[in-house]
C-alpha cells in the first residue's frame, strides 16, 4: 500500500522506500535525437585538462587503431575527433549469443580558448587511448620598472 498516491497515472509508490521500482521517469517519452549511424560512440569518454604548458584531450577508443581515427583542426580553434568502428563480418555458420560491442561512427568537437598554438597540435594513440596535446601560448610577464620618487 502506498503512503502517498502518485499524480502521474495509476502508479503508486512509496517515497520512503529507496529501493522502490516505481520511479517516475521524466524523460520516459522524450524523443532521442541519436541516429543509428552515430550512436556507437555517443558515450565516447573524453577528458580535457589544462596544464601550465598545454591543453590535453584524452579519448578512450578501445579496439580502434590510429588509421580508424581522425583528428582535425577547424578555423576558430576547434579540434574535431572522429572515427569509425566497422561491423564485424558475420559468418553464416556462426551462432551469436550476445552482441554488446557497438559499431559505427562518432564525432566530438571542442572549441579551445585563445591561448593555444593551433599550428603545433600533436596526437598519439597508445593502448586504445588517443591523446591530443595543444600547446599554450607563453604568457609574457609585464616588465616592472621601479620609479624613483624625488623630493
Amino acid at each position: 500500500m502506498s503512503i502517498i498516491p502518485s499524480f502521474f497515472g495509476d502508479q503508486r509508490s512509496n517515497i520512503f522506500d529507496p529501493f522502490s521500482l516505481n520511479v517516475w521517469d521524466p524523460f520516459k517519452d522524450f524523443p532521442t535525437q541519436i541516429s543509428g549511424e552515430t550512436s556507437a560512440f555517443v558515450n565516447t569518454r573524453i577528458d580535457w585538462k589544462e596544464t601550465p604548458e598545454a591543453h590535453v584531450l584524452k579519448a578512450d577508443l578501445p579496439g580502434l587503431n590510429k588509421e580508424e581515427v581522425k583528428v582535425e583542426v577547424e578555423d576558430d580553434r576547434v579540434v574535431r575527433i572522429s572515427g569509425e568502428r566497422k561491423i564485424e563480418k558475420e559468418d553464416k555458420n556462426d551462432t551469436w549469443h550476445r552482441v554488446e560491442r557497438s559499431s559505427g561512427k562518432f564525432v566530438r568537437s571542442f572549441r579551445l580558448p585563445e591561448n593555444v598554438k593551433m599550428d603545433q597540435i600533436k596526437a598519439a594513440m597508445e593502448n586504445g587511448v588517443l591523446t591530443v596535446t595543444v600547446p599554450k601560448v607563453e604568457v609574457k610577464k609585464p616588465d616592472v620598472k621601479a620609479i624613483e620618487i624625488s623630493g
